[in-house]
Parts: structure tokens; sequence; C-alpha cells
């Protein structure tokens, strides 16, 4: 088992695809509709904040991966500088992340399957769950394609919307809401229709719309020449949260007034349907779909090579570690899947307020995984100036920003517990950590004893 590696077989196109189908998940698609509801237009600025700090926490990441090969994602390198404890909370933390992200994401696929069947929502996120997990078993290579190809429609319909949306703008578009005019971001209550509370309550939704931008930092042992194509990937970061956060909410709230957008629905399929294309309506709907998919693609993915790190350095199952003939880690990606079921069940019995709960709940463990990244940088910088100064790819403002963005994550669990329907992940969520650092000990206990 000592001999099984994982294969570089993801190329510079998967890596930049699977980058951006990162950045464009399920809670741009989905969660924008809420988050438009709670910010109004102001929601522009908190994606716009978020996309920032988080560059910097990528940039973090890139020049953390590239100062050993060895490294195959970021619990390698916290535990490092942190200690086990750190690579033992963050890989299970990590894993659980994107258990309760492709929970949202096959809620979603469950929500948009009902646009054109009227069936539970189960039934569509059990068949998605089936067949991508048949379709991650056959080789990393074909998740690579699978991804490079959902993030390919994802980008040209992202495209395609702003396009279309700034011609309407162009020619003053008449809806039945009026006409399509950049006057309409602060015709109905100004930029900051709910004042700074109302701004605030966005950033929840906001920053599940980001999670997984880091999934780039989990195919770093896979990836083909990691030193050229990992740093390509993260400097794109900013053109894209700007093209597609900012660009697509600012077409968006210009055709349609904020104050029109339903909370529960994708605000890409009203904008087409308002335009009176009914088919580009079930077209975009197609294309969510596919986005929740790849989403939970990614889930699948990231989960079983985390399993897979974590059994490797004796914190989970030794079968974890153990490559089938594709190299994939087959029996890391089979309990994932097993773990994904409750999303299923989840969804069989709470359907309306699953999408919500897991969100939330993801997002608070997203942010503790990005705020380890920071400090294992500034400890890294301390620790390792020789590394620090040889390094190709370095960190900007370090580690200045660093403690600023980590402050910033602070101020974001705040917000979390003010909104009523996320409080209760605030207070679920300590509970995982608990567990974590109880399971910790005694796994500790245990290795000490067979010493």
């Amino acid at each position: 088992m000592e001999n099984q590696h994982l294969e570089r077989k993801l190329k510079n196109r998967h890596i930049q695809l699977i980058a951006i189908g990162g950045a464009i998940g399920t809670g741009l698609f989905l969660g924008s509709g809420k988050a438009i509801h709670l910010a109004g237009p102001s929601i522009i600025f908190a994606y716009l904040i978020i996309g920032i700090a988080l560059f910097f926490v990528m940039r973090a990441l890139g020049e953390l991966l590239l100062s050993n090969s060895g490294y195959a994602s970021f619990t390698d390198f916290t535990s490092e500088y942190l200690g086990p404890w750190a690579g033992f909370v963050t890989g299970w933390t990590y894993w659980f992340c994107w258990i309760m992200t492709a929970m949202a994401d096959i809620t979603a696929v469950g929500k948009y399957m009902q646009f054109w069947f009227q069936v539970p929502q189960w039934i569509p996120a059990f068949l998605c769950l089936i067949v991508l997990t048949i379709l991650n078993l056959l080789t990393v290579k074909m998740f690579g394609e699978i991804e490079f190809w959902f993030a390919i429609i994802k980008v040209v319909t992202i495209v395609a919307l702003i396009i279309l949306g700034l011609i309407l703008i162009v020619i003053g578009f008449k809806t039945d809401y009026g006409q399509a005019s950049v006057q309409n971001l602060w015709a109905y209550g100004g930029l900051f229709p709910h004042g700074i509370d109302g701004f605030f309550l966005g950033f929840q939704m906001a920053v599940f719309s980001f999670v997984g931008i880091e999934l780039v930092g989990v195919t770093a042992a896979e990836t083909a020449d990691p030193e050229k194509n990992i740093p390509r990937a993260i400097n794109s970061l900013p053109v894209r949260v700007l093209l597609f956060y900012i660009g697509a909410l600012f077409v968006i709230l210009c055709i349609i007034p904020w104050i029109k957008l339903h909370a529960e629905h994708s605000p890409f399929v009203t904008v087409f349907t308002l335009v009176g294309i009914p088919a580009a309506a079930g077209i975009i709907n197609f294309v969510v779909l596919t986005s929740a998919a790849s989403a939970c693609n990614s889930g699948l993915f990231s989960t079983s090579r985390m399993l897979f790190s974590l059994g490797r350095d004796g914190n989970a199952p030794k079968s974890f570690a153990r490559l089938g003939k594709s190299a994939v880690p087959s029996a890391a990606l089979i309990c994932s899947t097993l773990a994904l079921f409750a999303g299923v069940i989840l969804n069989y019995f709470l359907p309306d307020i699953v999408f919500t709960l897991v969100t939330s709940i993801s997002a608070i463990c997203f942010i503790w995984v990005w705020g380890v990244i920071l400090v294992a940088h500034i400890i890294y910088l301390k620790k390792r100036p020789d590394l620090a100064a040889a390094s190709k790819f370095k960190a900007p403002l370090a580690p200045l920003i660093n403690w600023i963005v980590l402050a910033f994550f602070i101020f974001l669990l705040v917000l979390i517990g003010m909104a009523a329907d996320t409080r209760i992940a605030l207070f679920v969520t300590p509970v995982w950590f608990l567990l974590l650092f109880i399971a910790y000990s005694l796994h500790r206990k245990k290795r000490q004893s067979q010493r």
C-alpha cells in the first residue's frame, strides 16, 4: 500500500475548468435569489468583498502547496505547521464540509428536476448520486472530463446571459416590471434598501456561492506540472469573480427590479422567462441542474481524496488509502457516497429546510478550513523564511493580509449567528468540532499505546 500513488492525470485544461467550476457553484444559481432578497442590489458588494478575501486565501494556499512537491493537499501542510491535530481536524472537517455541500447540491438537483417532472425531490437526488459515483470509480481523468464539460456549460451560459443582458439594457427592453436599465439598481430603495443589516445578512448565502474555490488544493497530487498549472488557475480568480458573479448579478438586477425576484427561485430562470423565451428558461434550468450535479461531482472527488490522505496518514481506516486498478481510492469514494445517502433521506423527510440548513453548516466549516490555511501560511513564513524567500509564487501582502482576512471570517461567523434561519447551524457546528477533538484525543492515545 505504501507504493500506491495517485496518478497525475489532470491536465491544464482540467485544472483551469475545475477552478472555474469550483468558483461557480449552486450558490450562484440557487442561493443568489435568497441573497438578493435579503440584501437587495448591495449583494454585488458582498460578492466582491468575499471574492477579494478568498483570493488572498488561494494565494496562501498556492504558495504552501508549491513549497513542497510532496504535499498532496492542504492537510499535509496544516499537519506540518500547526501539528498533527490540525491535519486530523481539518481533514475530517473538509470531508464533512463537502458532504454537507454535496447534500445541498443533490437537494438542488431535486428542485430543478421539478421544473419538468412533478416527482419527489429525493428521487432525482438518489439517481444523480448513483450515476456520479459510478463515473468517479472509473478513473480520475473521467472526473476531470466530467468537470471540464460541466464547467464549459456554466461558463457559456453566464457569458450568454451577460451579453444578452447588456443588449437588453442598451436598447431599453421593456419587461412586465418596467424597462431594463441601470437605474433599476437604485430606483427601489437605493443600493442598500434594507440598510446595513440587510447588506450583512446577504453575506451568508454569498459565502456559500464560493465554497469549493479551494478545490484546486485537493487536486495537487493528481495535477500534471503543478508548478505551472496551479498558479495559473489561482491567478485567474479575480477575473472569474468579476465576470461570473459581479457581471451576472449586475445584469440580472438591471433587467428585473430586485423587489420582483423571488427568494426561492433562481433569478437566472426568471430573467429568461421575462424576456419571453420559454425554451430558454428550460435551457437555463438544465444549466443550473448540471451546475448542481457538477458541484456534487466535485464533492465526491474531494471527499474521497481527503479520506485517502487521512487513511495514508493513519488518521482514518487504512482501507481508505488503498487504490483500485484505475488508481482511484474506491473504498474512500464508496464511504463518501454512503454518507451522502443521508442527504437523500433528509430530502425525503425535510425537503423545504434542507438547503438553508446544510448551506449554513458547510459555510461555517469552510470558513474554518480557509482560516486554517491562512494560519498555516503565517507560521510557514515565520518558521521557514528560506522556503518563503525561494518561493516563485509568493502570496501578496502577507502576513498582514492574512490577519485582516481572518478578522473578516470571524465577522462572517457573527453574521451567520444574526439570521434566525442560519443561527441553528452556528450552534450545531461546534458539536462537530467537539466530537472531532474527542476522536483525535482517543486516536492519539491508541497510537501511543501501540508503540
